[in-house]
């Protein structure tokens, strides 16, 4: 079980990434039923260290406290800036201990430092994924995607797509419900999933006109209803050539992958507030029968549901 979690700093970090991660595993959300974790900051030398944006930081623990830690986190940094031997040793012996290490952005290129991309799937930013590769030629480097879950090593793509790692660590550990509950404290969606593309063409529309906004939210209140490109093009008032395409252009997915995740997000709810049987729950989400809903939710997740229902029940929760 995931209890303790610390972030290495170093000269050069950049404070929005290490930010990012502070603000993922270092607020008390107890008050809203959220798992206490123990949480630091630290360095190979405690005290005084500058950040890639020209001000100083005072980081209080050292190395001793990266031993202790189920997860540690390295946040990004330039490319081509040196790394104490110590740390890299550090996260060598984090990985031998059976702890996880999570890098975000250009954090990678220091697991690649420490021989921990050797042979696993991994990615950054895309500007950078190039260099990752030539640079740790024995890594397997995804462009694209935004994150990369080769347990024990997590790495993931830019300052956002950080935030979807930490969200699907903390739905990993402590299921759907705890994920949600930290992403709406954050103010960010909780469903992006990994292998969906960093770069959207369309991030923004260009008017409210035609952003697909109004038919996503539909999408996930009807996840009952035939949700196929020709019949959501059809809604949109689209070809589905157009439709496909502007739907990739503002969600970074294909309409079948968008909507199929959306349908585990509320198999998992169910699953973790009801009794409800597999196959009912298929149903009311969209999958259509269980054997369906076994194959896309294992696929999705890398556990059936009743396993998932297993690990993470809330029957508290369940209607009386």
């Amino acid at each position: 079980m995931l209890t303790n979690v610390a972030v290495v700093a170093f000269d050069g970090v950049a404070p929005f990434e290490l930010g990012v991660l502070c603000e993922a595993w270092g607020v008390d959300r107890t008050a809203d039923g959220v798992p206490a974790l123990d949480f630091a900051v630290c360095s190979a030398t405690p005290g005084r260290i500058s950040t890639s944006m020209g001000f100083d930081l005072q980081v209080e623990h050292g190395l001793d406290r990266v031993a202790v830690a189920d997860l540690v986190c390295v946040p990004a940094l330039h490319r081509s800036w040196p790394m104490p031997t110590d740390v890299l040793q550090a996260l060598r012996e984090t990985v031998a201990r059976g702890a996880r290490v999570l890098s975000v952005c250009t954090g990678a290129f220091v697991l690649g430092q420490a021989g921990l991309l050797d042979g696993r799937g991994c990615t950054t930013h895309w500007m950078y994924s190039d260099q990752l590769q030539e640079q740790f030629p024995k890594a397997r480097v995804l462009p694209e995607v935004l994150y990369v879950d080769e347990d024990p090593v997590i790495t993931s793509a830019g300052s956002a797509a950080g935030l979807d790692a930490c969200l699907h660590l903390w739905r990993k550990e402590f299921g759907g419900k705890v994920a949600s509950t930290v992403a709406r404290r954050m103010v960010v969606p909780p469903q992006r999933e990994g292998g969906q593309a960093q770069f959207i063409a369309r991030p923004v529309p260009d008017c409210a006109a035609e952003t697909l906004g109004p038919l996503l939210t539909w999408i996930v209140d009807n996840l009952a209803e035939d949700h196929g490109v020709e019949a959501l093009a059809r809604r949109a008032h689209m070809s589905p050539r157009t439709f496909a395409r502007r739907f990739r252009a503002e969600t970074g997915a294909t309409p079948h992958a968008w909507v199929t995740n959306q349908r585990v997000i509320a198999a998992e709810e169910l699953l973790e507030r009801s009794d409800a049987s597999v196959e009912w729950i298929a149903a009311e989400v969209g999958f259509g029968n269980a054997a369906t809903m076994r194959q896309h939710f294992s696929r999705v997740r890398g556990v059936s549901p009743q396993g998932y229902r297993q690990s993470f029940s809330c029957p508290d929760e369940r209607p009386a």
